[in-house]
Order: structure tokens, then C-alpha cells, then sequence
């Protein structure tokens, strides 16, 4: 489609969002509409401008790496957001004070911001860089479908501050990671259905027979997630111009629905994308080949076929059957080996290069990312066990677990892959300065293991307190008295998630002076000052 093409497009799409804002049932959606209008003007404006420069867009470029460019900026962009309100509601929880009288700045609307700027924002748009920078180089061939990518790119922005906007407003569908409304949940589809032709039509047309380990694992994140994205979000609005509906499902249906959805959003989103980073930027970094392609295939279909039953776990002690209970019980503790198989080919990647530990801290980075990973899907099947889950459920046990995978796996292997993209996407000879990612790569671990142990800590203790009897029979503590005894734990968690915050601003400083070329005078890794000198 030419520009004139797209500007028309561009241009009905804006009247139908400025009719359904002036139509609207209620302030939400007409809000949401305006800010749907807004973004269809600036991407009239954009059109029209590229239209008329004569700069080159990058079309006679073997990749389309100008989008992976976008991404990474995005990435770092929403991934500090988020950790920003991961603190302050941190923060909150220790010092209820912080809890304005503003209904924006509440942490009952402020939660599931930090909870999808992370996961979604932050996470989302580290695997759309990263897949469409790997696909290109696995298959030697240009993404597919022209300036496709770029829709995909801007309208998954899009996606976020609507969803963003929404929470801050109130709008939300009340459902874990999937709190979006039916009309922002339509338009994910829409780019998602997009992203799927881009990376399918990319490995149509490889130049490669063979498709490497780490497109399959993209690929199954992209179609899994769309299953349960769609799945999971049938709903009847109670008006097509308002902001309200309400789910197909209910009762015990329509807990296992979201809980099918939820764990394995973990599964797919959470675990299988970032594998296909793991199986492609680990062996890069370290010029290793991956320690076993064979294994690499068994963790990939043992991973897939199992992941998608274990979502029953987490409705043990409900109105849903026990069968179905038991049966996500066995399935995670199957999720085990598969997952173990996983970490032991990335950490045996590094098989007769451990040096690089002392001199790379990109390669610590994904080393420590990986061990988080091991961590997380053994402390996961444990957790589903159900005389483990009766101790451990809606206790701050499951936040630490969460956040050790979250932070710990998904984090820093995003960070060691954007470290590893920056000078070759900006054409850099290297970094601004290792000694940044080191001390980065230290505040990071330490504020993780600071997080995640005052949580284990702190679940426990709530756990025992919550189950704790009198010789009569009458419970020793009250929900109050057990909720002071958590204060300090959350004073702990505030600090850790403030050092691992302070760390990916040290990120950003140190990709933005990479960016403008710069380089910092310093020592090589490993080596003290005295020799340096």
C-alpha cells in the first residue's frame, strides 16, 4: 500500500474514533477513543512526511533492523517504567501514607500497571526486538511483508497505553494479566494476528533449510499466546461504545479458563520467547556452539506438550474438581525435567569457556539469568504440590517466586541480550563501558536476592501465622497482627527493588553514550588497576 493508501486508511479509522468518542456510553471509553484518534493523527503526519523526504528508509538494507532498533529503545523505555512502579507500590505496601487520595495513584490501580509494564511492556517488546533481529540472521532473509513490522511495532505501543490509560482509569476486566477490556483486547489481536504473518512469512521465505531451535520457540510463544489471548478474553460488551463487558465464562468454568491462560502467559510468554533468546544470544556471546542441539529439541517438545496442563495448580483447595487438581499437579512436577534440560544445554553452552565469567559481564548476566531459570521451574512444580501450595498460596511466598522468575530469568536474560544488540544494531565497535554492565549486573543479582529471600521469609512466616491454633481451637494471630509482622520484609523488598531499578538506569546511561558513539577510558574486566596501569 502507498502512502496515500495508508493516509486514507489512517484518516477513516480517525473519523470513527472522533464518532465513537462523541458516542460513547461513558467517559472511559471516549477517553480511550481520543486517544485512539490521537494516535491515528501523528500517524497521518508521519506518512505524510516520509512521503515527502527523499532519506533513505532502510529498504536497500539486506535486514530491517530499524524496527529491532525501535524495540530496544522501547524495551529499556518501558522497562524502567515499570520498575519504577514496582518500588512505588513496594513502597506503598511498607508505608501505607504513600497511598494518596488521588484514585490515579492508589495501589489497587497502580498493581497491575507495574504487573503488565513488566510482563507486556517491558517483556513484550524485548521479544519482538529480539525475534525479529533472530529470525533474520537464522534465516538470511528479510522480514516479510515490507513495512509490516513497523505496524506491528507501533501498534503494540498503541496497546500498552490503552492499557496503561485503562488501569489508571479503572478500566479492567478484573483478570490476572489480562486485565484489558474487550475493544483493547481486539485491536492486541489485530497486531498479533500481524506479528504472526511477519515471522511465519519470514521463515517462508529463509534462505536456510534448516530452521534453528531458537524460531521455534518464538514461534510457539506467538501462536500459544494468541490461543489463550483469545480463548481467555470472549466476552459481551454491554455496549459496543462502552467500556464494560462481561466474560462468556463463570463460576469454576471461568476460574480455570483464566488460570489456563494465566500459567501459561508464564509458560509461553514468560518462558518459551525468552528461551529463544537464551538459545540464540548465549551462544553468540559466548562464540560457543549451543552444548547440545539434540537436547535443545527434546526441552522444546517435552516443554510445549506439558506446560499447557499445569494451569489447575493454581485453584487447589476451590470448587474445581480434584481430578483436575491432581492432574495439574502431575503435569508440573513433569515440567521438572524438561525445564532442568533447558538450563543444564545453556550452562553447558560455556563448557571449556568459563573465563569469560571473569572478563565478560554480559555473559554473567546470561549465565545468572539462566540460574534463575532452574530456580524458578524447580521452586514452581514444588510450589504446586498441594500440601506445599496449602502453606505457600496467596501468601508473599508466591510473590518472591514470581519475581525470582520475573526479575531474575527474564530480566537479566533481556539485558544481556540488548547489551549484545546495541553495537551491532548501531554499527559500535563495543559497549560505552563494561565496568557500567558489571556494577549493573551486581545491583541487579543483589536486589533480586534481597526481593526474593525477604519474600520467602516473609510467605512462610504469614503461612504459619495464617494456620496457627489454640488449645481451644480458635486461631493464635489475627489477619492484622500477621500483616505487622510483615513491615520490615516489606521495607526489604522496597530497598531490593530499588537496587535493581537503580541498575537498568545505569543500563540506559550506558546504551544511550553506546548509541552516540562514545566510549569510556577504562581497564579490561579482570585485570586490577595496578596492572592496567
Amino acid at each position: 500500500m502507498n502512502s496515500f493508501g495508508k493516509m486514507a486508511v489512517y484518516g477513516l479509522v480517525l473519523v470513527l474514533a472522533v464518532l465513537a468518542a462523541l458516542n460513547a456510553h461513558d467517559s472511559l471509553f471516549a477517553a480511550h477513543a481520543i486517544v485512539f484518534a490521537l494516535a491515528c493523527a501523528i500517524a497521518i503526519v508521519v506518512t505524510a512526511k516520509r512521503a515527502g523526504a527523499s532519506a533513505d528508509t532502510g529498504d536497500g538494507e539486506k535486514y530491517l533492523d530499524g524496527v529491532v532498533r525501535a524495540g530496544t529503545i522501547a524495551t529499556l523505555f518501558w522497562g524502567v517504567a515499570g520498575f519504577l512502579v514496582g518500588v512505588t507500590i513496594a513502597s506503598q505496601l511498607a508505608f501505607p501514607a504513600l497511598n494518596l487520595e488521588w484514585a490515579f495513584t492508589n495501589f489497587g490501580r497502580l498493581r497491575p500497571l507495574h504487573t503488565s509494564a513488566v510482563v507486556f511492556a517491558f517483556g513484550g517488546n524485548a521479544l519482538i526486538a529480539t525475534s525479529f533481529y533472530v529470525v533474520q540472521r537464522t534465516t538470511g532473509a528479510r522480514l516479510a511483508f515490507g513495512n509490516l513490522a513497523w505496524f506491528v511495532f507501533w501498534g503494540y505501543q498503541l496497546f500498552i497505553v490503552l492499557a496503561a490509560t485503562g488501569y489508571l482509569m479503572g478500566v479492567t476486566q478484573s483478570r490476572e494479566y489480562a486485565e484489558p477490556e474487550w475493544y483493547v483486547d481486539i485491536w492486541l489481536t489485530i497486531v498479533w494476528v500481524a506479528y504472526l504473518l511477519v515471522f511465519l512469512g519470514t521463515l517462508y521465505k529463509r534462505k536456510e533449510p534448516h530452521i534453528y531451535v531458537a524460531n521455534w520457540f518464538y514461534l510457539s510463544f506467538i501462536v500459544t499466546i494468541a490461543m489463550l489471548h483469545i480463548v481467555n478474553n470472549m466476552a459481551m460488551p454491554v455496549s459496543f461504545l462502552g467500556s464494560k463487558s462481561y466474560s462468556l465464562f463463570s463460576g469454576v468454568q471461568d476460574a480455570l479458563t483464566q488460570w489456563w491462560y494465566g500459567h501459561n502467559a508464564v509458560g509461553f510468554f514468560l518462558t518459551a520467547g525468552f528461551l529463544g533468546m537464551m538459545y540464540y544470544f548465549v551462544p553468540k556471546q559466548a562464540n560457543r556452539p549451543i552444548y547440545s542441539y539434540r537436547l535443545s529439541i527434546i526441552h522444546f517438545w517435552s516443554l510445549i506438550f506439558m506446560y499447557i496442563w499445569a494451569g489447575p495448580h493454581h485453584l487447589h483447595y476451590t470448587a474445581l474438581p480434584d481430578w483436575a487438581q491432581t492432574l495439574g499437579v502431575a503435569f508440573s512436577i513433569m515440567l521438572w525435567m524438561p525445564s532442568w534440560g533447558g538450563m543444564i544445554n545453556g550452562l553447558m553452552t560455556l563448557s571449556g569457556a568459563w573465563d569469560k565469567l571473569r572478563t565478560d559481564p554480559i555473559i554473567r548476566m546470561m549465565i545468572i539469568s539462566i540460574a534463575f531459570y532452574g530456580m524458578s521451574t524447580f521452586e514452581g512444580p514444588m510450589m504446586a504440590i498441594k500440601s506445599v501450595n496449602s502453606l505457600s498460596h496467596y501468601t508473599d511466598w508466591t510473590i518472591g517466586h514470581v519475581h525470582s522468575g520475573a526479575l531474575g530469568w527474564v530480566g537479566m536474560v533481556s539485558f544481556g541480550a540488548l547489551y549484545y544488540l546495541t553495537p551491532r544494531l548501531w554499527n559500535r565497535d563495543r559497549l560505552y563501558s563494561l565496568r557500567l554492565i558489571n556494577w549493573h549486573f551486581w545491583l541487579a543479582t543483589l536486589g533480586i536476592v534481597v526481593y526474593a529471600s525477604s519474600m520467602w521469609v516473609s510467605g512462610i512466616m504469614q503461612g504459619l501465622m495464617w494456620r496457627e491454633y489454640d488449645a481451644q481451637g480458635f486461631l493464635v494471630y489475627s489477619f492484622a497482627e500477621s500483616v505487622a509482622a510483615m513491615h520490615p520484609f516489606y521495607i526489604i523488598r522496597a530497598i531490593g527493588g530499588a537496587m535493581y531499578l537503580a541498575g537498568a538506569l545505569i543500563m540506559c546511561w550506558n546504551i544511550y553514550q553506546t548509541i552516540r558513539g562514545n566510549k569510556r577510558n577504562e581497564a579490561p574486566m579482570g585485570v586490577v588497576a595496578s596492572e592496567a596501569a
